[in-house]
This record gives C-alpha cells, structure tokens and sequence, in this order.
C-alpha cells in the first residue's frame, strides 16, 4: 500500500504549506498517540519524547504535536533542541514508548519534518506508519479530563546525551594535544558536540553555535563544508568536523583542509 504522507525518512515539507502546517500536526500527534495506546500494555500509560533543530518552526509545530498527544491520553516529555542519535538514545534509555524528532535535516530553515522512533530507538517500520495514516483519516476526538496527557521537560537532555557519546569512546582515549574546529551548522548539536570533544582532552574551536531559527544550514555545516575547511586553515588546526541541522551526517576534513572521502570516514 502507497503511503500518503511519510516519505522515505518520514514527513518533510515546507512550513506553512499541507501538510507542514499546525492543524494536520495536532492530527499526527493525536493518531500517532491511538497507534501507540493500541500497542501498548493495557494499563500502562504510553510517553513518547519530542526533540527538535533549532528551527524556528520548530517550537510550532511542537506545541501542536503536544496538544494531539495530550488528547489522546499519552504523556509527552520535551528536551529541547537535541540531534537525532540524541532523540533515538533518549527514547531507548528513558524506556519511553515513542520518540519523535522535528527537523528538515540539512534542509533549509523554511522547511521541516518529523520523524519518529520506536521505544527501542528504531524507526517505525512502514506497518506503523500505514496504521498511522489510517488513524488520520478517522475524526480527532479527545480523552476525558482525567486522562489528558502531561507534558514534562528533560532539563538535563543535553548532558545525558554528552555523556552518552563520550562513553561510546575507549576509556584510555584522550585527545589532549589536538586542535579540532567543529561545524554544528547552527542546528541542533549547538550544544552538544562541543563539549563532548572539549572534555575527551581536546582544544576545540567551535564554529556554526549560534543558532537564531533561521541561520541553520547558512553557508554552514556538513552541506557547505567550506566554512570548516577555511577555519581550519586558519587557526592551523589538527582535524575539521562539520555536523548538518540535526547532526545525522558529517564531513571532515585534514589540517591541509582536504576532505575525507566516504571509505575514508568508514575506516575512522
């Protein structure tokens, strides 16, 4: 069966444009909660985790996901801008139902998208998402008052997952002596690939951590690794990371400012 809305990484567009838009994402939220409740434990209540890049979309389209889950009964927790891994790990450690990401990738600020990840931090299979498109061509109603979802916010989202990521290196592992320039594109990993490099023993030069909501992808990150390769050559550094808008995929590159091929970043 053709699916309407998900794509190949799940629902992306233009904002303000169908289906990008608040009304059909109070909707999502809402059928993605029954999808949840019908495959759940009975009487455990169901909590799915929202992240988002820094677009300035993105506080938007939140707020109505979170009301679409809140009427369908199911508790939603908040943490903030966070990359995608971030949202996919959070959801597998806080032992949440669900976890939805809202970000366009290394997309322009004008567009954005959802994507949503299993309790186990995978993506929902193509079943799922049928289901899910079959619950939006129902009508939205809502639980009775002593059933509406709450919503939380993980205040400590960022420093979790830093500490997630260094404990992903060797423990004899220390980078004291290097000078790495990092790209975060202005987008989601802002604030959190610094620190995991700086406290592995590095001198990072961070580049692409000012995020205003629309200068995410701007001549920066993985997309346009130009501003990497020139930073690099400037301040002599060992090693340059780009990140994209929601640190899914990187480039690097040499201190000459040579970019390191796919088989290359494979062997790292």
């Amino acid at each position: 069966m053709t699916k309407k809305y998900f794509g190949t990484d799940g629902i992306r567009g233009e904002v303000g444009v169908p289906p990008i838009v608040p009304e059909f994402m109070l909707r999502l939220g809402y059928a993605t909660g029954m999808v949840l409740k019908r495959h759940g434990k009975a009487k455990e209540r169901q909590r799915i985790l929202i992240g988002k890049d820094t677009r300035v979309s993105g506080y938007l389209l939140e707020a109505a996901l979170e009301s679409g889950f809140s009427a369908a009964g199911v508790d939603v927790t908040l943490c903030g801008p966070m990359p995608t891994p971030g949202v996919a790990y959070l959801t597998k450690a806080l032992r949440l139902s669900a976890g939805v990401v809202i970000s366009a990738s290394h997309n322009p600020y004008h567009d954005n998208g959802i994507k949503f990840f299993n309790g186990k931090g995978d993506k929902f299979t193509d079943a799922t998402e049928l289901e899910i498109e079959a619950e939006l061509e129902k009508p939205m109603g809502c639980v009775s008052s002593d059933k509406i979802g709450k919503a939380f916010r993980l205040d400590d989202a960022a420093g979790r997952y830093i500490e997630f990521c260094k404990s992903t290196f060797p423990q004899d592992l220390n980078l004291k002596g290097l000078k790495i320039v990092v790209d975060c594109a202005n987008g989601a990993a802002y604030h959190t690939a610094p620190p995991v490099f700086h406290e592995l023993g590095a001198e990072v030069i961070a580049i692409g951590v000012e995020p205003n909501g629309k200068n995410i992808n701007d001549h920066c990150g993985a997309t346009a690794p130009a501003a990497l390769i020139a930073k690099v050559k400037e301040v002599n550094a060992d090693i340059g990371i780009a990140l994209d808008g929601d640190a899914d995929r990187l480039q690097m590159v040499d201190q000459s400012g040579r970019l390191f091929n796919g088989d290359e970043l494979l062997y790292i």
